[in-house]
C-alpha cells in the first residue's frame, strides 16, 4: 500500500474507528505501476497568492508524521466532508493530502495551484451565486404562490359557474319545461305561436309552457308531472279497464284521474271545441249523434259500411301534436299539449321488487278521455274531406260516425261499389289509417240496411228484434215482475229498461211509444 493510500485510511477514519465514506464506497485511487507522463513544462502559478512550489512533496516518514501530529483535530476540520467549496491551502489537513498527492504523482505543483486557484474564485463568487440563488428561490416561490393562487382562482369560478348553473337550472324548472321524456321533448325549444292565427281562430294565444300553466291554472311543476313521458313508471294518470266487444274480444278503456281530468276540460272547453269540422263527422259533435248520421242514407239502393281498424291507437303524440302545431301553437305548447291528451298502452309488471307500469306501445290516444273524440275528428278532418269529395264526384253520400264510415246511392251508381272501396283504402292509408276488411259489408234493399245500429231502409228505426225484445219484457213483467225478466243480469234493470226505451225514443218516437205506455202501467 503506498503511502497517500495509508495516509486516506488514516485520515477517513472516525474517532471511533468506523471507515469513512472512501472505504464505504468510494473509488480508491490504485498505486500508479508507472510514473505519469510529465505535462507541458510552463512556469510556476502565482493565482491570488497561490504558489505552485508551496506543493513541494513530502517524504513518507515526514507525511506521518505530520499525520500523527493533526491527531483526532480533523475531525473537527470546517472543510471536513464538504463537497461544494475547494479548501484552501490554509487548511493543514488540505495541505498535507495536496502534498502527499504530488509526492505520489497524482497530480502536480501546477495543477494543485490551479486547483486553488479556482476555489479562490469559487469563493469569490460564492456570495453571488447565494444571492442569485436565494433570488431565483424566492421566484420559484412567488411563481408557486402565484400559480396556487391562480388555481384557487380558477377553482373558485368553476365553484361559482357550477352554483349559477344549478341556480339556472332550478329557475329553468321553476318556470321552464325543457325535457319531458325521451323521444318527445324535441319541440319544446321553440317558443314562438302565431298569435295572429290563433286570434283569427279564437283560440287562448300561448308562446310558452309558462303560459300555458297559468292558463291552467297549474305550476310549471304540475304541468311538467302531468305531461312527462315516461317508458317504466310505478304510477299513472289513468285508471285502465277492459271491456268486451259485442263482436267479441276486450276493449281496453284509459279514464284520466281527476287532475289530468281537469286539464282535458280545459283543452276540450278552451281549444278543441272552436275547431271547425267536416259536415260529415258526426261522432261526438254537438247537435249531431246516431241519427242525424243515419239520417242521409235513408232509403238508399245500396248502403256500404265501412270500419277504420284502431282507430283511436292509430292516431299517435306525432300526429296529435302535429294538429296542435297547425292551430298555430308553438313547438313547446303543441309539444306539452300532446302529451297531456295521449298515453301508451301499460302492461303491470314486478322487476327488482317494484310493481311497474310498462309500455307495450307508442303515446296514442285513450279510449275514456274526453278529448279523444274531438282530437280524432279534427285529425281526420282531411280524411272526411277527400272521402266526401270522392262520394260526390261518384253521387254517392257519407257520413262518419267515430271510426264507422258509411256510403250510400241509388240507381246505377251501385255498380261503383268496387272502384269506390279501391279509392277508400287508397285514401284511408294516405290519410294513416287502415280498414278493418272484417267489417266491410253491402247493403241492399231486400235485406235490413242498418247505419250505426240504425235501420234506415225506410226510415229511421231501431231493429224489429230489440223492438220485439222489449214488448216482451214490458208484456210478462206486469205477470213475474221486472226482475224475474233479467235474464241478463243487468245491475239495475230497471234503469236499463227505462234506458232502452229512451234510446228507442231518440231514433223513432213513433217506435218508443207504446213501450213508454207499457212500462207506466208496470
Amino acid at each position: 500500500m503506498g503511502l497517500f493510500n495509508w495516509l486516506s485510511n488514516l485520515l477517513g477514519k472516525s474517532p471511533a474507528g468506523n471507515k469513512s465514506s472512501v472505504d464505504r464506497g468510494s473509488v480508491v485511487i490504485p498505486e500508479l505501476s508507472e510514473p505519469r507522463p510529465e505535462s507541458k513544462k510552463r512556469g510556476p502559478i502565482r493565482l491570488n497568492g497561490l504558489d505552485a512550489q508551496q506543493f513541494a512533496p513530502l517524504e513518507d516518514n515526514e507525511a506521518r508524521e505530520l499525520a500523527k501530529s493533526l491527531g483526532r483535530s480533523i475531525w473537527n476540520d470546517t472543510f471536513f466532508g464538504r463537497r461544494d467549496l475547494i479548501p484552501p491551502t490554509s487548511d493543514a489537513r488540505t495541505l498535507l493530502v495536496d502534498r502527499m498527492m504530488i509526492a505520489d504523482g497524482i497530480t502536480t505543483a501546477d495543477e494543485l495551484a490551479e486547483i486553488h486557484a479556482v476555489g479562490l474564485e469559487m469563493d469569490r463568487l460564492r456570495p453571488q451565486l447565494a444571492h442569485a440563488a436565494a433570488r431565483a428561490d424566492r421566484a420559484v416561490a412567488s411563481n408557486r404562490q402565484a400559480r396556487a393562487e391562480r388555481k384557487a382562482r380558477k377553482k373558485s369560478e368553476a365553484a361559482d359557474r357550477l352554483r349559477l348553473r344549478a341556480e339556472a337550472i332550478a329557475e329553468r324548472k321553476l318556470n321552464s319545461i325543457d325535457f319531458l321524456g325521451r323521444g318527445v321533448s324535441r319541440g319544446l325549444p321553440h317558443r314562438q305561436s302565431d298569435a295572429q292565427l290563433l286570434e283569427q281562430r279564437s283560440l287562448p294565444v300561448l308562446h310558452t309552457p309558462a303560459d300555458l300553466a297559468q292558463a291552467m291554472q297549474l305550476t310549471i311543476s304540475e304541468l311538467r308531472w302531468l305531461a312527462f313521458h315516461s317508458e317504466a313508471t310505478e304510477r299513472i294518470h289513468y285508471v285502465q279497464f277492459a271491456i268486451r266487444k259485442k263482436s267479441g274480444g276486450v276493449r281496453l278503456l284509459a279514464s284520466p284521474h281527476l287532475k289530468l281530468r281537469t286539464t282535458h276540460r280545459w283543452i276540450l272547453a278552451n281549444i278543441l271545441s272552436k275547431i271547425p269540422l267536416d259536415n260529415a263527422a258526426h261522432g261526438f259533435v254537438v247537435g249531431r249523434g246516431i241519427v242525424s248520421n243515419a239520417q242521409p242514407h235513408v232509403g238508399k239502393s245500396v248502403v256500404v259500411n265501412v270500419d277504420l281498424a284502431d282507430f283511436f291507437p292509430s292516431i299517435t303524440f306525432p300526429r296529435v301534436a302535429g294538429l296542435f302545431r297547425g292551430l298555430g301553437y308553438s313547438g313547446a305548447v303543441a309539444t306539452i299539449l300532446g302529451l297531456l291528451v295521449t298515453e301508451c298502452p301499460r302492461q303491470r309488471v314486478r322487476y327488482a321488487g317494484r310493481e311497474l307500469w310498462v309500455a307495450s306501445g307508442p303515446r296514442s290516444l285513450p279510449q275514456g278521455a274526453c278529448t279523444s273524440p274531438a282530437i280524432s275528428n279534427a285529425i281526420a278532418w282531411r280524411l272526411d274531406h277527400r272521402l266526401a269529395a270522392i262520394a260526390s264526384k261518384l253521387d254517392w253520400t257519407y257520413t262518419r260516425y267515430a271510426d264507422d264510415l258509411t256510403f250510400s246511392t241509388s240507381g246505377d251508381n251501385a255498380e261503383k261499389i268496387g272502384y269506390l272501396l279501391a279509392r277508400l283504402r287508397h285514401i284511408c292509408e294516405n290519410e294513416g289509417f287502415r280498414l278493418n276488411h272484417n267489417k266491410t259489408r253491402v247493403q241492399r234493399r231486400n235485406m235490413q240496411q242498418s247505419v250505426t245500429g240504425v235501420v234506415v231502409n225506410d226510415r229511421c228505426g231501431v231493429s224489429r228484434k230489440v223492438v220485439r225484445q222489449l214488448r216482451a219484457i214490458l208484456h210478462n213483467a206486469k205477470q213475474t215482475g221486472l226482475a224475474a225478466q233479467n235474464r241478463d243480469g243487468h245491475p239495475d234493470f230497471q234503469n236499463w229498461l227505462q234506458g232502452m226505451i229512451a234510446y228507442v225514443h231518440m231514433v223513432n218516437p213513433d217506435q218508443a211509444l207504446p213501450l213508454k205506455q207499457k212500462f207506466e202501467q208496470i
